[in-house]
């Protein structure tokens, strides 16, 4: 199959048990929901450094992607999979949390820094490139606590999704999972505008 007419969807995030549910694992949390959605389970490949499932949805290969190396060396694992399959940089989707973007929406990039996220600072540094798809869920700013604001920051996005969060991500999930299922090259243009154009108070 021509590797461009495949999509490569990696979702960011941390290992280990102790971190599900967490607001820094939404895209593990989104990988999920797509394997739920196309009935797919994940295998280890330790030569990729990632869990990774595959199906096939309306003539196109889906390859998913939850590294194993946890967030700080993403970069390591998305090297591996961008070296294995010899994709360009322009054939990955990431998806990662954003402190600095409002809660339940959504921010769709082809290309741009890190932002301040250790995830995609790692990747940038691994492949050596800024030009990569990225779509950023927001899951907010903690409360202004200044004497102490690192803390605050990293509590917050290791913490626990609550249960309005839960409801509002649901939703979330739900229209960058249609999104994905019908981008292409051709219509990349107005995909970027829908998923930017997201309001979660119209639809909830």
């Amino acid at each position: 199959m021509n590797k461009k007419a495949e999509k490569f969807i990696i979702g960011l995030g941390n290992p280990e048990d102790k971190y599900k549910n967490t607001r820094h694992n939404l895209g593990f949390l989104l990988i999920e929901q797509l394997l739920k959605r196309h009935n797919s389970q994940t295998v280890l490949k330790n030569k990729l450094k990632s869990y990774y499932s595959e199906f096939h949805f309306e003539g196109i290969k889906y390859n998913l992607f939850m590294p194993n190396t946890y967030m700080n060396n993403s970069g390591e694992a998305v090297k591996a999979i961008l070296d294995w399959y010899r994709l360009e940089t322009q054939q990955l989707v990431i998806i990662v949390d954003d402190i600095d973007i409002p809660l339940g929406k959504i921010r769709f990039r082809d290309r741009g820094g890190s932002g301040g996220h250790n995830g995609l600072k790692s990747i940038i540094k691994n492949l050596n490139s800024e030009e990569f798809k990225r779509i950023r869920i927001g899951i907010g700013t903690p409360p202004s606590i200044e004497k102490n604001k690192d803390h605050n920051t990293v509590s917050h996005v290791l913490g626990r999704i609550s249960k309005d969060e839960k409801e509002i991500f649901e939703k979330v999930f739900i229209r960058i999972i249609e999104t994905i299922e019908k981008l292409n090259m051709n219509n990349e243009d107005s995909i970027i505008y829908e998923l930017n154009s997201f309001n979660i108070t119209n639809n909830l």
